[in-house]
């Protein structure tokens, strides 16, 4: 807050369109007062691990980059080829190999590039490690369900089979209608039916 308040003294800091107004002192200064009134508190205990422990998590962030060497095959003149993980396909066809112009390349690569000041290490939210434990115990509480009786979970069960049995109804017939396979839009189903068997026609003239 004070490095901020020199700068701005300085007139080292330009202000556009609706924040114009902060380039005065006094308005600048009534803008930052409530961040003074927060209370900016430091979380830190001893680990347990030790330090090599803390050197070994702290390391997989702030040496990280955004492609790994092994992942680059080659550069010339068509651009720079390099492997990528299609994270919505399973098995070895989500490995796949792209190949983008130096340009595009270098473009995609600064936008993992972090400003001046910020850091990769974070670790926020519901998972935090000052309140981790308290907060997965009181999840696990509120997602616990009550113990109902036996005979209340067969009875539930009856009357949901009862009723979708009777939304399955044929419109012909009215038996029962069974579900063989359920697949999702444009996908092709794995079940055929059967040939039909020929018909045969005795002529007892």
């Amino acid at each position: 807050m004070e490095k901020l308040a020199a700068t701005h003294h300085l007139g080292k800091l330009q202000f556009f369109g609706q924040h114009a107004k902060l380039s005065d002192a006094k308005a600048f200064t009534a803008y930052l007062a409530p961040l003074r009134n927060s209370k900016w508190v430091v979380y830190c205990k001893r680990p347990f691990g030790g330090p090599k422990q803390v050197l070994r998590y702290l390391a997989r962030y702030t040496h990280r980059v955004a492609i790994a060497n092994r992942r680059l095959i080659a550069s010339d003149d068509k651009g720079v080829t390099f492997k990528w993980k299609d994270y919505r396909l399973d098995g070895p066809a989500r490995y796949k190999v792209m190949t983008l112009t130096a340009h595009e390349f270098i473009r995609r690569f600064l936008m993992h590039v972090l400003p001046a000041g910020f850091h990769r290490i974070r670790y926020y939210g519901l998972l935090a490690s000052g309140q981790r434990s308290d907060n997965v115990a009181r999840a696990r509480e509120l997602l616990t369900l009550p113990i109902l009786p036996i005979d209340a979970i067969k009875a539930a069960t009856a009357s949901t089979e009862q009723s979708q049995a009777q939304s399955r109804a044929c419109p012909c017939c009215g038996g029962a209608m069974l579900i063989i396979e359920r697949f999702e839009r444009g996908a092709t189903p794995h079940y055929r039916p059967s040939a039909p068997k020929p018909t045969v026609r005795i002529d007892t003239s």
